[in-house]
């Protein structure tokens, strides 16, 4: 029975291990023995690499096959018809003013327009998932984020706001693995700064202040205008017992800006000043 060829990836590991195996024949002197056994170290150590990349590369084959089989599924659009991406764009536009102006429920309508328009539009389906989230439609939400992964298994934006939605249902292990996967990546910078910000919440909200501070701080290093990180770093300073440190967190959130988080910001420095309870949960 005939052996089938040896993939071309492993013939350089093979080569080291058969150069090895030979220093080892015979009767090496120290130095030789020394020698082998560095390269034998670095040879595991490359295995070890090849065989976590090749796991990676695994797992993004089965993104491709699962975004294969959504669309293989489309139906295809009736002849003379396509997509008005045009069209799309506007609602798209729309949809985001209108969760700007924090009118979540009506971006919802506008962007499944968009989708109307231009089905499967991975933009319009994120952002129709943030205003989901943002009405607290955390079960559709979710499923409009898992549908873009599906397609689009490093849409970091989709990703970081599963994290959140697991941290909102107080699944922490899945939001830790969901955020810390963005860090990893190291790509969309928004999705960075809120996958530190949502970081610091879930240490925050198990009591791991420590780690909650350092992942809220590194937020505000990655975004100075998030007042919301101001708030939160100081309620894990203050729950951790540094609180003139919280103090001067909430001044530096409150100062000069006009908006509902640099308000939030000030309502805790009020508490505090006034010995009042500053909660530990934001929830």
């Amino acid at each position: 029975m005939s052996q089938s060829p040896e993939d071309p990836l492993l013939a350089p590991l093979r080569r080291e291990l058969s150069a090895i195996a030979g220093v080892l024949e015979g009767s090496p002197g120290a130095a030789q023995r020394e020698a082998a056994r560095r390269r034998i170290i670095a040879l595991f150590n490359r295995v070890e690499g090849t065989l976590a990349q090749l796991g990676d590369l695994k797992e993004e084959i089965r993104g491709l096959v699962e975004r294969y089989k959504a669309v293989a599924a489309q139906p295809e659009p009736p002849p003379g018809l396509h997509q008005d991406h045009l069209g799309a764009s506007t609602f798209k536009e729309k949809g985001w003013s209108l969760m700007a102006s924090g009118d979540p429920a009506a971006a919802i309508v506008a962007l499944q327009r968009a989708l109307e328009l231009a089905p499967g539009d991975a933009h319009a389906e994120s952002l129709l998932g943030w205003a989901e989230m943002q009405s607290g439609k955390l079960d559709e939400a979710l499923q409009t984020f898992s549908r873009v992964l599906v397609r689009e298994p490093t849409n970091a934006l989709a990703r970081v706001n599963v994290g959140y939605i697991c941290l909102k249902k107080r699944v922490f292990g899945e939001a830790i693995e969901h955020l810390s996967r963005v860090i990893q990546s190291g790509g969309d910078p928004k999705a960075m700064l809120y996958a530190h910000y949502y970081l610091g919440l879930v240490y925050l909200e198990r009591g791991m202040f420590v780690d909650a501070q350092a992942f809220l701080r590194q937020a505000i290093a990655l975004g100075p205008n998030l007042i919301e990180a101001y708030h939160d770093l100081g309620r894990a300073q203050w729950l951790a017992g540094r609180r003139d440190d919280a103090r001067a967190t909430w001044r530096t959130g409150a100062a000069g800006r006009f908006t509902p988080w640099a308000k939030a910001c000030q309502e805790l420095l009020d508490r505090a000043d006034k010995g009042e309870e500053v909660m530990r949960s934001s929830s």
